[in-house]
C-alpha cells in the first residue's frame, strides 16, 4: 500500500502549530481519538476498581478490555524495571551473573547494576562496535555461563536506533536457563512486535511513545508473574497482575492505552480481521514508509560535510543521532527549535552508548527522530536548516 501520511496527520492536533516535530523519540503526540477517550472516561466518571457501584465497574471494564493476566501497568519503564529487578534480583546469589549492554538506555542498565551490586551478583558487559553503532550477537556465546541469571538488551537503541539480533541473544539465554528482559520502549513505536518471537521473557513498553498517554507496561507469561513475589502493602490483592501494580491506577489514561492501540490498528485502512492482526499489517506499512524517510534523510545529511552521523546500523529505527561541526548540540537545538523545528539534545539517557562513542562529556550529540505522522516536508525543514549552520 502507499502510506497515506496526510490522512494521519490530520488526526494529531499538536501538529497544527506549524513545528516540524521531530522529537518523537521521547515521546510522540496523541491522536484525537486518544484524546477523547481519556476525556470521555473523566466525563462519564470514573471510581477505583472492583466496587460495587457503576463508575468503579467503568473502570474495571477500561483495565480489563481482555486477558490482563500478562501485563502489569505502572507509571513508565524505568519504575516499572526498577520493580523487576528488585523482585528478580531475591533469587540471585553471590556468583550469579547478569548480562547487560551499553547499546541500552540507562533504564534497563542501572536497575539490573544496582539489583547485581546488592545481591552480590556479577555484572557482565555486551559492547558497543564503534564506529558502526553494532550490538554483535556473536559476543553473547562468551558473555553467557551457567552462572547467567538474566539478560536484559534493548530491542532497539533509543539514540542510533540500532536494532540488535534480539532473538538469537535470547536463544542462547534460554540456553542456560537465564530470563531474558527486553527494553522495547523505543522498538515499538517503528515496527510490528512479536513479544514470543523475539525470546522476550519481560517486555517492557511506555504508551507514550506510540501515541498513547504516560503509561508504561510489562509484558510477561502470566506463570512467570505468578512465581515472583514483588514487595506490595499486605492489604493490596495478591492475585497477578495486582500484585506489581501498587497504588491506584490511572483509569482515564488506560482508556487511552487502549484508544492508542486501536489507533495503531487502523493505520493501514486496508488491513483486516483481528486487532492483533491489523496492528501487525499497519506496522509493517509504517515501518516500510519510515523506513523510506529515513534513507532520504540519511543521504541528504550524508552531503553536509559539517554534519556527522553517529553510528551506521545495518538495521535501524528511524533515528538519526548526529553533531555539527563548531556548534554544540544544545546550540544546534536552539537553532532548530527557532525555525520551529523540535529536536533533543544531550545523552538522552543514552549513557553507556555516549560513553562508547566518547561524545557523553562533550555535550552528547542531537536526535532527530521520524514517526508515522512526519512527511517529507518535515524532512526537509531540518536538512535545510542544518544546511545554515556553517563551522
Amino acid at each position: 500500500m502507499s502510506f497515506d501520511v496526510a490522512r494521519v496527520r490530520a488526526l494529531y492536533p499538536a501538529l497544527s502549530d506549524g513545528s516540524a516535530w521531530l522529537d518523537a523519540a521521547a515521546g510522540t503526540q496523541m491522536p484525537q481519538p486518544v484524546i477523547d477517550a481519556i476525556v470521555a472516561a473523566y466525563t462519564a466518571g470514573i471510581g477505583n476498581a472492583h466496587g460495587a457501584f457503576a463508575a468503579s465497574a467503568r473502570s474495571d471494564a477500561i483495565v480489563v478490555g481482555g486477558d490482563p493476566d500478562g501485563v502489569v501497568f505502572g507509571p513508565n519503564m524505568t519504575t516499572l524495571t526498577y520493580r523487576f529487578a528488585r523482585t528478580l534480583a531475591r533469587e540471585w546469589r553471590p556468583g550469579d551473573e547478569i548480562v547487560v549492554s551499553r547499546l541500552d538506555h540507562d533504564a534497563n542498565v542501572r536497575p539490573w547494576v544496582q539489583a547485581a551490586e546488592a545481591a552480590g551478583a556479577v555484572v557482565r558487559w555486551a559492547e558497543v562496535e564503534v564506529p558502526s553503532g553494532e550490538l554483535p550477537a556473536a559476543q553473547y556465546d562468551e558473555l553467557i555461563t551457567e552462572r547467567t541469571r538474566l539478560v536484559a538488551v534493548t530491542a532497539a537503541s533509543n539514540v542510533l536506533g540500532t536494532m540488535p539480533d534480539v532473538p538469537r541473544i535470547a536463544r542462547k539465554a534460554h540456553d542456560a536457563g537465564a530470563l531474558v528482559y527486553v527494553d522495547g520502549v523505543h522498538a515499538t513505536p517503528h515496527t510490528p512486535i512479536d513479544v514470543t518471537a523475539l525470546g522476550a521473557d519481560f517486555y517492557a513498553t511506555s504508551a507514550y511513545k506510540w501515541c498513547g498517554p504516560h503509561v508504561g507496561a510489562v509484558i510477561a507469561a502470566p506463570a512467570l508473574l505468578e512465581r515472583l513475589r514483588p514487595d506490595k502493602l499486605a492489604s493490596a490483592p495478591d492475585r497477578v497482575p495486582d500484585r506489581f501494580e501498587t497504588g491506584t491506577l490511572p483509569f482515564a489514561d488506560l482508556a487511552g492505552v487502549t484508544a492508542a492501540v486501536d489507533h495503531l490498528a487502523g493505520l493501514d485502512p486496508q488491513a483486516t480481521g483481528p486487532r492483533r492482526r491489523r496492528v501487525l499489517a499497519s506496522m509493517a506499512a509504517v515501518e516500510a514508509y519510515e523506513q523510506a524517510e529515513l534513507a532520504y534523510l540519511c543521504e541528504h545529511l550524508a552531503a553536509l560535510p559539517h554534519v556527522h552521523l553517529i553510528g551506521s546500523p545495518a538495521r535501524r529505527t528511524a533515528t538519526v543521532y548526529f553533531t555539527v561541526d563548531g556548534h554544540s548540540p544544545r546550540r544546534v537545538a536552539e537553532h532548530l527549535a527557532a525555525r520551529k523545528i523540535n529536536v533533543w539534545d544531550g545523552h538522552c539517557y543514552a549513557w553507556e552508548v555516549t560513553g562508547a562513542f566518547g561524545i557523553r562529556d562533550a555535550g552528547s550529540a542531537v536526535r532527530a527522530g521520524l514517526v508515522h505522522y512526519n512527511d517529507r516536508s518535515d524532512v526537509d525543514r531540518l536538512l535545510a536548516a542544518l544546511e545554515e549552520l556553517t563551522p
